[in-house]
Formats: structure tokens, C-alpha cells, sequence
């Protein structure tokens, strides 16, 4: 019995973190100001991104933090999955969109990985292609957007285990800047 609480709250854990995602990548400097496209491919590449940085800080939390970042994940999925077909896609496509969905975030993923753990031109390159890809030139906040994921990082560092493991996670609010802050 107290497997199923424990389950019980993880799946509770799992959905409020991931509301929590999902309202993060909703907050409108990141379309107004650091130029990330007001499109589906945009808001998925931010759901991608604060996934990562969420899941990268559980991997601290021991066995409890990987159990909650797959119960995290297939609740992130489910969402994608029912957004797809609350557009239309047919039956038959969701299954092909989902996979296609798993796969770009686990490139995601490692993009994001290996350049947050070298220089800031790995991350610029990472950020460009990713979240700024359908743009085919980056804006011109590119420089203020990784400065703003690197101090997410280090902001989510320092959260309590608790409040993490509790789907209770806070990110960083994004910051207004002006162009000058920008440039490199």
C-alpha cells in the first residue's frame, strides 16, 4: 500500500512540475524580447529546453529523482501526444509524431548537455540551431538568452531537494534587456 502513495504522489509531482514547465516556456519575453518564434516549433523547443534543465537538476535526487524524471517524462508526452491530436493529426500520424517528438528532444538533451559543459560558443551553436532553427538567422538577443540559460542553471542548483522532488521546481524569471546587452 504505501508503494501506490509513493507512486501516487510522483505521478502528482511529475504533472505539477510539468505544468510548471510548460508555464515557463509560456512567458512572453521569450518571444518578445530574446526572439525565440512565436510558433509550435518555438514553444515546443522551450518546453524541450526547461524539460532538460528540470530533469538534468532531479539527476542530483538520487533513485527518487530518476524515477521522477521518467514519470515527468511520459507525462510530458502524454501531454505532446494529446496536443497533437487536439490539432487534427490523425490516429495513425500521432504514434510517427510522438516518436519523431522523443527523438528531438533526446538530441536535445545531449546538445544541451555537452554544451552547457563547454564554452559559450558551444552553447550559442546549440541554442541557434535548436531554439532559434526555424529562423535561419539567429536574433540578435542569441548572446542574452544563454547568458539568461546559464544563470537558470546555476539558479536551479541551489533549489531545495524537497521543493524539486515535490513538482514544486522555479525557474528563473526571464529579464528584460536592452540591445547593448545582447551583443557578445
Amino acid at each position: 500500500m504505501i508503494g501506490f502513495f509513493r507512486r501516487n504522489a510522483r505521478v502528482e509531482a511529475a504533472d505539477l512540475a510539468y505544468r510548471r514547465v510548460a508555464l515557463q516556456a509560456r512567458q512572453p519575453l521569450f518571444f518578445t524580447d530574446y526572439g525565440v518564434p512565436d510558433t509550435l516549433d518555438g514553444r515546443f523547443e522551450l518546453i524541450c529546453l526547461f524539460a532538460f534543465l528540470y530533469l538534468t537538476r532531479l539527476k542530483s535526487e538520487g533513485e527518487e529523482g530518476r524515477r521522477l524524471g521518467q514519470a515527468f517524462t511520459d507525462r510530458m508526452f502524454a501531454d505532446l501526444d494529446r496536443g497533437l491530436r487536439e490539432l487534427g493529426t490523425g490516429d495513425l500520424r500521432v504514434g510517427r509524431e510522438v516518436k519523431r517528438m522523443v527523438q528531438a528532444f533526446s538530441g536535445r538533451v545531449q546538445a544541451y548537455a555537452n554544451a552547457l559543459a563547454g564554452e559559450e560558443r558551444l552553447l550559442a551553436e546549440a541554442l541557434s540551431r535548436n531554439l532559434f532553427g526555424t529562423l535561419g538567422e539567429p536574433p540578435a538577443a542569441l548572446a542574452a538568452f544563454a547568458f539568461y540559460l546559464r544563470r537558470a542553471v546555476e539558479a536551479l542548483a541551489a533549489e531545495d531537494s524537497g521543493e524539486l522532488l515535490s513538482g514544486r521546481v522555479r525557474f528563473l524569471a526571464p529579464e528584460r534587456f536592452t540591445f547593448a546587452e545582447a551583443l557578445p
